[in-house]
C-alpha cells in the first residue's frame, strides 16, 4: 500500500472556505475511487490554518489515477489560491 501524506498550510483568512472542499475531496476519493482505501483530513490544534492529509492507496497508478479525477481536478483549481504551502510525501505502508 501506498501511504500519500500531504502538509498544506492555508490562507487563514480563506480557511472557511477551504475546508469544506477539502472535505468534498475526500469524500468523493473514497467514494469514487477503488484504488483510495483511505482520506483522513485532520488540521492542527495549535494553528487550523495548517492540515495535514493521511491517503492511503493500492499503489502509485491509483494515486496517479486520483491525481486525474474531475473532483481532485475541481478541487484544486477551486483551492490552488488558498495554499500558502504544500509538501507531499509518499510512504510505503509496511504493517498492518
Amino acid at each position: 500500500m501506498l501511504v500519500v501524506h500531504v502538509e498544506l498550510v492555508i490562507d487563514p483568512a480563506q480557511l472557511d472556505q477551504f475546508l469544506p472542499l477539502m472535505r468534498v475531496n475526500a469524500c468523493c476519493s473514497l467514494a469514487l475511487e477503488p484504488g483510495c482505501h483511505q482520506f483522513d483530513v485532520t488540521q492542527d490544534h495549535q494553528n487550523p490554518a495548517s492540515i495535514m492529509l493521511y491517503e492511503l492507496y493500492d499503489d502509485s497508478a491509483a494515486f496517479d489515477a486520483h491525481k486525474a479525477m474531475p473532483h481532485y481536478l475541481d478541487f484544486i483549481a477551486a483551492t490552488d489560491s488558498m495554499v500558502n504551502s504544500k509538501k507531499v510525501r509518499q510512504w510505503q505502508r509496511i504493517h498492518p
